[in-house]
């Protein structure tokens, strides 16, 4: 049926986390999204604060912390998953 989404890519609402964000989890995360090529870096300061660049030659972000960099992780894996042929 044209416009009908197959059950495996409907969104279903998770409940809110019972925790926040370990830099581990970040760190984990970041790394898929390089090797993935989403990112081209991403970088844990001392500070606990995330470098992230998209591209060789575009700006670098700073995120506060984990809890951000796993909300930009969130925001590239919809994207991604929106882009697909066959989501469409």
């Amino acid at each position: 049926m044209p416009g009908h989404r197959p059950l495996e890519y409907a969104v279903i609402p998770r409940p809110p986390r019972s925790s926040k964000p370990t830099v581990a989890e970040a760190d984990a995360w970041a790394d898929v999204l390089v090797r993935r090529h989403l990112l081209f870096a991403a970088v844990l300061t001392p500070t606990g604060q995330w470098l992230v660049q998209e591209r060789p030659d575009g700006p670098v972000r700073v995120l506060a912390g984990p809890a951000d960099l796993l909300a930009l992780a969130a925001i590239l894996q919809q994207y991604t998953r929106s882009t697909r042929p066959e989501s469409r």
